[in-house]
């Protein structure tokens, strides 16, 4: 289900004012770099390279910006971590894009050399890249500014070539002749980092790329890379077999959120919208973190609501009936989601903030209680 943005909110602005909203987003466990790009105009967006554990944060961050994701793209079937395409694909109908050449199950969107990935009036253009693996590809954005590289190129590095069909002369090819002819200005995005260099540039790596800038040749290059002696990726037996079925899991899972439909914010709070709420009412334990004062003063509350307000939270956990699913809720739904983390931390399996708070229920139209007005 999409979330509609805040009535306040500016694609535009969060864009800083540019024709395309980007962000680069990370997953430390292994050095992951997932991006999403979006043309401002159409609200059109595509997501490169994401990661299975990391599907939440993504998935909140398209669904508060108002985005509408046309497709999730994997640079190429990746050694070290899970791609979180199939569960993008589930959650948004977006497709699934993959090198061709891969032969990945659940592909909807099967990609090869000149192929170009529109989202609204933009598009990225894909290059094929192989040498670290055969179904590598680079995707330049339309205008030539910028490209994401996946493990093809890394900043000042590359990737390996000793599996997945890897071949040094393949890479050093693809390197030289896809990506480098690109013009020195275009800024290129890695798949992964491992010392925090987020972002470089044809000139860079041209000039400082120990493996192949500078005055190496070919020969030079595959000297280097047949010596590197690497181990191989800690979760390689568990990723190749998951991201040849487009990291399809292959039984369902029980889901703590399954209870509800969980919207989760980028920052990881479990919210709800007031509808829902209010349509299962009676089985939901209702808690309210105002002040004794808000909650019986001129905004009303919602009928059957609990009243602890949030400094007493902590002494008061053995108030709240253990056997009903718990929904926090404010004035606006900030404290709330304070007081949902708190929940979390005690144990609570089924909790989720009220998204907006009062507010938000109040502009929905649902109903509220209010003090009898003193007669005398």
């Amino acid at each position: 289900m999409a979330v509609a943005p805040a009535s306040s909110f500016s694609l535009a602005a969060a864009a800083g004012g540019n024709p395309l909203l980007f962000r680069q987003l990370f997953d430390a466990d292994t050095g992951t770099f997932t991006y999403l790009i979006a043309e401002v105009a159409s609200g059109q967006a595509l997501l490169i390279d994401s990661v299975f554990e990391q599907h939440d944060r993504d998935l909140a961050l398209i669904q508060e910006l108002g985005l509408q994701l046309v497709a999730c793209l994997d640079t190429h079937a990746h050694a070290d971590h899970v791609t979180g395409s199939w569960l993008m694909h589930a959650a948004t109908g977006s497709a699934i894009g993959l090198a061709a050449t891969v032969g990945a199950e659940n592909v909807t969107l099967p990609l090869r050399h000149g192929d170009r990935v529109a989202f609204g009036g933009r598009t990225l253009e894909v290059r094929a890249t192989p040498g670290h693996t055969d179904g590598c590809l680079t995707f330049v954005l339309d205008d030539h500014s910028l490209a994401f590289t996946g493990d093809a190129l890394l900043v000042r590095g590359c990737g390996r070539c000793d599996f997945q069909q890897g071949n040094p002369h393949t890479l050093f090819r693809s390197i030289t002749e896809q990506i480098f002819s690109l013009s020195e200005h275009c800024l290129l995005y890695p798949g992964h980092d491992y010392i925090g260099r987020s972002v470089t540039s044809v000139t860079e790596e041209k000039a400082y790329n120990a493996r192949l800038g500078g005055e190496a040749d070919e020969r030079d290059f595959v000297g280097y890379m047949e010596n590197l002696e690497l181990p191989h990726p800690r979760r390689l037996a568990e990723a190749l077999p998951a991201n040849l079925r487009s990291g399809r899991p292959l039984a369902s899972t029980p889901d703590a959120d399954d209870w509800a439909p969980i919207q989760r914010s980028y920052a990881g709070l479990p919210q709800l919208r007031p509808r829902w709420v209010q349509k299962h009412h009676d089985d939901l334990c209702l808690v309210d973190v105002r002040s004794a004062e808000e909650f019986n003063g001129p905004d009303g509350r919602i009928s059957g609501s609990l009243l602890i307000p949030l400094p007493e939270l902590e002494r008061r956990l053995g108030e709240i009936p253990a056997e009903l699913p718990v929904v926090v809720l404010c004035h606006s739904g900030s404290r709330s989601a304070l007081a949902t983390q708190e929940l979390i931390k005690a144990g609570r399996p089924q909790v989720a903030n009220l998204r907006g708070g009062l507010r938000a229920w109040q502009r929905e139209g649902l109903p509220l209680e209010h003090n009898s007005p003193n007669p005398f």
